[in-house]
Formats: structure tokens, C-alpha cells, sequence
């Protein structure tokens, strides 16, 4: 696939899904029929039902692989940047950890995500949160100008995850620190899934082998890089659910390879540290 055009599919998937303020499996049946809505995928992944009650109604579109500030150690006063920030979800919980004397910034290429994280900030009164829209290959964001950066299910949607992590590294302060949720592989995909537009926005062919990623973050200059939890992660439960649909509706591959299909993707957590 054409990265121009990977980008312009996954930018369109997610303006539907900030359109419809909810995620693609919020209102999609998973593969045994049963419903997944935003709160069942983010309590599913790590998030806690106060996490899930305190920011604003519509910030939560359970698009989510993983719960990254529950392992950020988030502190008092610190400058926190979300990589594809979406509806704000992640940012909200990270604004409430570091007060009133620091700061979140989120960045996302969506222009309605944008807009719908701020609308979102307006009315859940936050004031120490900002959105910005930008790629997460360009951060619109100053050199060694943050602490922390966090991502969730977003950097496997890149084209160049390389240049993902150079920028964070850039960004980061020196001893700054990034902690990431992701899915990656433990084996090559089939080429049908690889090619599949669906799959991609649904977090399923754009990412690589772990070894592959974590051998990206070391080449950006991280050092400390630690695997802080790692869970296979149920295709039903991608960003976009019709991804899982089409692999079996369209490609004829039966449940049971789509199981096999499943354990070779999973969700991983990451922490890695900037040199001083």
C-alpha cells in the first residue's frame, strides 16, 4: 500500500469515528456476537472505573490497546505529550496526575479528533490541557521542551515509526521518558492482511515485529528500554472492528485461522528513557 494513501485512509477512518463519538466497535459486534462498547474494550485493557468516570463524557471512544498512564508515574507539575491524542481520553487522566502547575499537550492529525478533544476540554473545564493538530512524524512541539510522552494503539499506525521516535527523542527533556501502549507482532502477518485497508485502520497490518520495534526505539538513542507487560490482544477488540470482519467475510479465512491470526498479534507496554 501507498503510505500517501495509507495515511489519507487511516485519517479518514478516524474523522468517522470522531464523527460518530464512539469507536467503530462501539455499536459492532465482535466475532462471537457479542456487543463491545468504548467502557467493556477500556476496562478490558487496563482502565479503571474511576480512570473511566472522571473525564468528560465522550472523551472515551475505546480506541485504546492498552492503559499507558497507569504506568507513566505521572507526577505533580510535569509536561506530558500524547501521541494521537483522539478524543482526549488519555490526556484528561494524564491532566488530573500532574495538577494545575503542569501541563498535557495533545497531538493528533484528525482534524475532528481535535475538535472534538477540545470541545471535550470546554466542557469538562479542563485548563491545563492543549490540543494541537499535527502528524506524530512532525510533533508541532519544541526541542527537549517535555517529561513524559505517552501513546496508545498509535505509532503502529505510522508509516515511519522510525521518525516517530526520533521526534519524541527530540522533544523530550534529557532523563524525559516515554511509556507506550502498542500492538506488535510475534510473527509476520499473511500478505492478504498486510494489504487490507481495513486491517491497517484497525491496528492490524501496520504493525511490526516486537523485536523490530524495540530495536526502532534503541536506534532513536532510548536507553532503559523495558517491556512492562505484554497480553495477546483480541482482533475483535482493534480500533476499527470491521477490520476482523473483512479478514473473515472477505478473504475467507475460517475462526479458527483468525484465532491463529490472533496469536501472533499483541499489545505490548513500554517504558524507555532519554539520555541525560
Amino acid at each position: 500500500m501507498d503510505k500517501k494513501n495509507i495515511k489519507k485512509n487511516v485519517r479518514d477512518g478516524y474523522a468517522k469515528i470522531a464523527t460518530q463519538k464512539t469507536s467503530c466497535c462501539g455499536s459492532a459486534k465482535s466475532c462471537n456476537g457479542a456487543p463491545h462498547t468504548a467502557i467493556d474494550i477500556s476496562k478490558r485493557v487496563g482502565y479503571t472505573d474511576e480512570e473511566l468516570n472522571m473525564v468528560p463524557q465522550g472523551a472515551n471512544l475505546g480506541l485504546g490497546c492498552g492503559n499507558p498512564t497507569a504506568l507513566a508515574s505521572l507526577k505533580k507539575g510535569e509536561m506530558v505529550l500524547d501521541l494521537g491524542s483522539g478524543a482526549g481520553f488519555d490526556c484528561f487522566l494524564a491532566a488530573n496526575k500532574v495538577g494545575n502547575t503542569g501541563k498535557v499537550i495533545g497531538v493528533d492529525m484528525t482534524p475532528e479528533m481535535i475538535d472534538s478533544a477540545r470541545e471535550n476540554a470546554e466542557k469538562g473545564g479542563y485548563k491545563n490541557v492543549e490540543f494541537r493538530l499535527g502528524e506524530i512524524e512532525n510533533l508541532p512541539a519544541a526541542d527537549e521542551s517535555v517529561d513524559v510522552i505517552i501513546s496508545n494503539c498509535v505509532i503502529n499506525l505510522s508509516t515511519d515509526k522510525k521518525r516517530v521516535f526520533d521526534e519524541a527523542y527530540r522533544v523530550l527533556k534529557p532523563g524525559g521518558r516515554i511509556m507506550v501502549s502498542d500492538i506488535v507482532l510475534l510473527k509476520e502477518l499473511p500478505d492478504h492482511i498486510k494489504n487490507s485497508v481495513a486491517a491497517y485502520v484497525g491496528c492490524i497490518s501496520g504493525a511490526i515485529k516486537k523485536d523490530v520495534y524495540l530495536k526502532t526505539i534503541k536506534e532513536s538513542g532510548f536507553h532503559d528500554i523495558q517491556v512492562m507487560e505484554e497480553t495477546v490482544f483480541p482482533l475483535e477488540l482493534m480500533a476499527n472492528d470491521s477490520a476482523a470482519h473483512e479478514i473473515i467475510d472477505k478473504m475467507n479465512v475460517t475462526t479458527q485461522k483468525l484465532k491463529n491470526i490472533e496469536n501472533m498479534v499483541v499489545s505490548i507496554k513500554v517504558k524507555a528513557v532519554k539520555t541525560k
